[in-house]
């Protein structure tokens, strides 16, 4: 699975899930990914038939909820176990973000003890298209007098789609409304402006259209859309405040030429601005349409300290500083630790200290890596055994390597088995996985001992497994 950063011209190959998407989420679109790249950094793949959006925000990646050609959820959740399994190969922490509501369900079902959320001030305004053709109704009389003032103030208006040759008026149009923004000190706004400037080139090709609201000669108002599945998604709506009742106004014209037979409008979320969220609820939307977060917790997420563990011969603990010599030995042996998958010498920086390989696998664990164990015959130091590879369905991989004077006598065995009991009942794994080089004859034997059953191969590795059941 790889993930190809967003040009500023977006593929074609990803524009038909945005147009055909039927989530209600105006993060998926065409605009929405265009004018946010700069902020968000996005990457895509296509994967199990679904496009799969990655990006950068706040200092984390997140991974959109994927989004199917035919909103087919069987597609969609094989592709989130796509993603789950990209991250766990990658050590990528997992984070989805747009989930829809009516996906959370099969997502909470698959990651049952992840954090989810859902923030208010990013859900999307969705309100029936037909509402804003008309403003019937006692609830938009409030909106239908904006109307009749501003077509009683300024009778020489006009409405049209905008072309190329608008291009300068918009600009100029622009420059008057940022000035009037500048009063604000509103960082994200002033963000939004500029991603509107980028934006007006590109909006044939962004499949967007646009209208211009103008009083004589002069352009007072200027909005623009998408169509995605049944909607129409707003991404811009702008007017200059000093003409009364120019935004309903706008409001309104916009949908009567451009929404067609959509049988809604998306106006976009309110970025938790006060006076935004007011008049996005004064014009009567049908849904708030939520975006979850979902944050999946994997079993080594909730382990505090590492345990200590007994069995016939041998006691399974964290290693101590004054044991740093004899862990160095183990972890520093290249001959030995050749079947182990990591060769120190990659990061360490000329001969390191006895301290410097045993404070690494503190770190592995304080950032929840891996959980090592030294394997002791009473105080003497004989070998380590991990958990890691910490899945997000409750899966982990078990690894072992012994000093050489100790092996051949089964001590791999008895930590494997013991280390692999901890993590069912304990931590509540359902599967745990190993792997062993296909030259290494004696791991595998070990394994096969210790009650793990072969699940493939590759050139490379045996791999094995056991569960809970098992």
């Amino acid at each position: 699975m790889e993930f190809t950063p967003l040009s500023a011209i977006l593929p074609e190959e990803i524009k038909p899930y945005l147009r055909n998407q039927c989530l209600h989420l105006s993060d998926f679109s065409c605009g929405f990914l265009f004018m946010w790249q700069k902020t968000l950094h996005p990457l895509y793949a296509i994967v199990e038939g679904c496009l799969v959006i990655e990006e950068f925000y706040a200092g984390r990646w997140y991974f959109h909820y994927p989004v199917s050609l035919t909103g087919d959820r069987e597609e969609e959740l094989a592709a989130v176990a796509a993603v789950e399994k990209y991250c766990r190969a990658s050590d990528k922490r997992l984070h989805f973000t747009n989930v829809p509501e009516s996906r959370i369900a099969d997502m909470v079902c698959r990651y049952p003890s992840a954090a989810v959320s859902n923030n208010r001030r990013w859900r999307d305004y969705l309100y029936l298209a037909e509402d804003f053709r008309t403003f019937a109704g006692k609830k938009y009389a409030g909106q239908r007098n904006h109307v009749r003032k501003f077509e009683k103030l300024y009778p020489d208006w006009s409405f049209s789609k905008a072309s190329l040759s608008d291009m300068g008026a918009l600009e100029h149009f622009l420059e008057e409304y940022g000035a009037s923004q500048l009063e604000k000190h509103d960082a994200l706004a002033d963000e939004e402006l500029s991603e509107v400037y980028a934006v007006l080139p590109h909006m044939r090709e962004l499949g967007m259209f646009a209208g211009i609201l103008r009083v004589g000669e002069k352009v007072v108002g200027f909005s623009a859309g998408e169509r995605c599945g049944d909607m129409v998604i707003i991404h811009i709506e702008k007017a200059l405040r000093g003409y009364e009742g120019a935004y309903p106004f706008l409001a309104q014209k916009f949908a009567e030429t451009f929404a067609g037979d959509a049988r809604y409008l998306n106006r976009m979320d309110d970025a938790g601005d006060a006076g935004l969220r007011k008049s996005k609820l004064q014009y009567h939307p049908c849904e708030l349409v939520a975006k979850y977060n979902l944050i999946p917790h994997r079993a080594i997420d909730n382990v505090s300290k590492l345990p200590t563990l007994h069995t016939e011969r041998l006691t399974l603990r964290p290693v101590e500083d004054e044991e740093a010599d004899a862990y160095a030995r183990l972890a520093s042996d290249v001959e030995r630790n050749r079947y182990w998958g990591y060769d120190w010498r990659t990061d360490a920086e000329g001969t390191p200290s006895p301290a410097w390989f045993l404070e690494g696998a503190r770190e592995d664990f304080n950032h929840r890596r891996e959980m090592p164990l030294g394997i002791f015959l009473e105080k003497t130091l004989v070998g380590e055994v991990v958990l890691h590879n910490f899945g997000y369905t409750a899966e982990c991989e078990v690894g072992v390597r012994l000093l050489p004077d100790f092996e051949g006598m089964g001590y791999a065995f008895e930590a494997v088995k013991a280390y692999s009991q901890y993590a069912f009942l304990q931590l509540n794994i359902e599967r745990v996985e190993a792997k062993c080089y296909r030259e290494n004859t004696r791991s595998r034997a070990m394994l096969l001992r210790a009650g793990m059953r072969p699940c493939g191969e590759d050139a490379t590795y045996f791999y094995f497994c056991r569960t809970a059941e098992d």
